[in-house]
C-alpha cells in the first residue's frame, strides 16, 4: 500500500498506538499518541487548528512539526449540503499545503450508530466505488474499524478493559495499525471522528 501522507509513517509490522486525550481547554484541548511498544511519543493533535480557528485541527510529530491539517469547507454550498466535507492537508516544511483525503461528515440526524463515514483519498486512484475507506462501527464507544473498499480492516479502534478498569475514565484508547497503512492519516481521521463527535478537540 503506497504512503498517504508520508512512508515514514508506515511500518513493515503491526503497531499498536495509545491516545490520551487532553484536559479540554477554551482554546481547543487534543491528545496525545504514543507507540505502545516504546512508550515514545509519536504524534500531537492540537484542536482548534494553527490560529485558534475551529472546525480546523492539526497533526503533529514528536518534534511539534505539522504534518496534518483537517479543516471543515465551509461557504454557501456547505449550509445547503445535508453533510459536512472535512478534508486534510498535508503540510510540508515549508508549510505547502496538499490534500490528501476528504471525509464526508454524516448530518446531525445520522451521528449514530454503525452509520458507515467514507473516506476519499486524493492520488486519483478513487476505486469505483468513489472512495476508499470506510469507517464501520461507533467511535464514540471507542469501537470501530477503518476498513478499504475489500472489507480489508486497515485500523482497528478499541479499549483496553483493564486499563479502562484500573483508570475509570475514557481518556486513554489504542489503535491498531495493521502493517504498511499510515499511521499518520489514520490518526488523522481518528482526530476529525474526534471533534466530529465533540470530543477532546472540539472547540
Amino acid at each position: 500500500m503506497a504512503p498517504i501522507v508520508s512512508k515514514l509513517y508506515c511500518s513493515p509490522s503491526q503497531t499498536v498506538l495509545g491516545v490520551r486525550r487532553r484536559p479540554h481547554v477554551v482554546n481547543g484541548g487534543g491528545f496525545v499518541v504514543t507507540d505502545c511498544s516504546t512508550q515514545k511519543v509519536v504524534f500531537k493533535v492540537h484542536g482548534c487548528g494553527i490560529h485558534g480557528k475551529k472546525e480546523e485541527l492539526i497533526l503533529r510529530d514528536r518534534d511539534e512539526e505539522p504534518l496534518l491539517l483537517m479543516r471543515r469547507k465551509g461557504g454557501m454550498v456547505e449550509v445547503l449540503s445535508i453533510s459536512k466535507k472535512w478534508r486534510g492537508y498535508s503540510v510540508d516544511y515549508e508549510g505547502i499545503q496538499k490534500q490528501v483525503f476528504s471525509l464526508k461528515e454524516p448530518g446531525s440526524s445520522c451521528l449514530v450508530k454503525n452509520k458507515g463515514i467514507r473516506i476519499s483519498i486524493e492520488d486519483g486512484t478513487v476505486g469505483n466505488k468513489g472512495w476508499d475507506f470506510e469507517i464501520r462501527g461507533y467511535f464514540p464507544d471507542k469501537n470501530c474499524s477503518i476498513v478499504d473498499t475489500r472489507g480489508n480492516i486497515v485500523a482497528q479502534v478499541g479499549v483496553n478493559k483493564e486499563v479502562e478498569k484500573l483508570m475509570e475514565s475514557k481518556d486513554l484508547y489504542h489503535v491498531v495499525v495493521k502493517p504498511g497503512m499510515d499511521q499518520a492519516f489514520v490518526i488523522g481521521v481518528i482526530a476529525t471522528l474526534d471533534y466530529i463527535y465533540g470530543e477532546s478537540t472540539y472547540c
